[in-house]
């Protein structure tokens, strides 16, 4: 049986630091540096979530439905996922995930950072949409 709460956490503190960045503006006391440092800490966010989501899907792929072969990168990946009808028929936004994530790759500033930020609330949906279906449990 796998244990999801690696990437429960990922999700949660993804979750967390999110709501965090869309009340920043409510908060005058934030200097521009502040809000910037948890823009970035929420892109971190977003991209250790990814990572771990695939890597459980690879998991759940092998060790749940048995596939004997596994690719070994995100996008194979989530592809053979939607193939066994575990995105909802979100391939396409799990491969534009997948491109955000590399385009953050150690660089959070400028339209790279923009774009990200504004597609992280729904791989957030996406997530937790998925963690539910392999663990057949309720988000809460």
């Amino acid at each position: 049986m796998i244990d999801y709460r690696n990437l429960r956490l990922a999700l949660t503190h993804l979750e967390a630091q999110l709501a965090n960045v869309q009340r920043s503006d409510a908060r005058p006391e934030l200097t521009e540096l502040d809000r910037q440092g948890l823009i970035e800490s929420v892109i971190q966010r977003f991209e250790t979530a990814y990572e771990l989501s695939w890597k459980f899907v690879k998991r759940y792929l092998s060790e749940e439905l048995g596939q004997a072969e596994t690719p070994n990168s995100p996008k194979p990946v989530f592809r053979l996922a939607d193939q066994n009808d575990l995105l909802s028929g979100r391939i396409a936004e799990w491969l534009a995930y997948a491109d955000a994530r590399v385009a953050t790759a150690h660089d959070y500033s400028g339209e790279k950072a923009e774009a990200t930020l504004a597609i992280i609330p729904s791989f957030l949906e996406d997530a937790v949409m998925l963690y539910q279906t392999m663990t057949k449990t309720k988000w809460e």
